[in-house]
């Protein structure tokens, strides 16, 4: 079974109305339905139902639509982790540590980013100084060993 019929009924409907509402013709609609209710005001001698109407519309599409984008957003973001993820493990020299950062707790994060944002700025007083910004740094708290078979194989030899 292909994995767009395995799909819940839910994700496959929030991703095909979030994706419908992103649409320029939906933002015209919605402008068409604007210029209707301010149209129709005299009619209604800008009553308290009619403005009522256009409040009580907003609201409740509103409220709708931040569960299905959110819905939306959520399975892109976990698709996008594990791209990421795939791109860590399969690159030689990448940090295996950082394969699923977003479970971890903010303390976590904090002190992983820290190490990074140190980094970054060894590289730039490196870049002021005239050296390259290539290679790959021993992160904090790394093991200055070779990381991989290929590098112990080649200091081996």
């Amino acid at each position: 079974m292909s994995p767009s019929k395995r799909r819940p009924r839910f994700a496959w409907f929030a991703k095909r109305v979030s994706h419908a509402a992103g649409h320029p013709a939906a933002f015209l609609i919605a402008a068409l339905v604007i210029v209707v209710w301010i149209v129709t005001g005299p009619i209604f001698q800008y009553s308290d139902t009619w403005q009522l109407a256009i409040n009580t519309g907003t609201t409740i599409v509103t409220f709708l639509m931040v569960f299905l984008i959110q819905n939306t957003q959520n399975r892109d973001s976990q698709a996008m982790q594990v791209k990421l993820d795939e791109l860590i493990r399969a690159i030689e020299g990448a940090h295996n540590a950082l394969l699923n950062l977003e479970d971890l707790d903010d303390a976590d994060l904090d002190r992983i980013r820290s190490n990074y944002a140190k980094l970054a700025e060894q590289a730039r007083e490196g870049l002021r100084a005239g050296k390259f910004d290539t290679g790959v740094p021993i992160v904090e708290g790394e093991d200055p060993k070779p990381r991989h078979a290929k590098s112990a194989l080649k200091e081996h030899r």
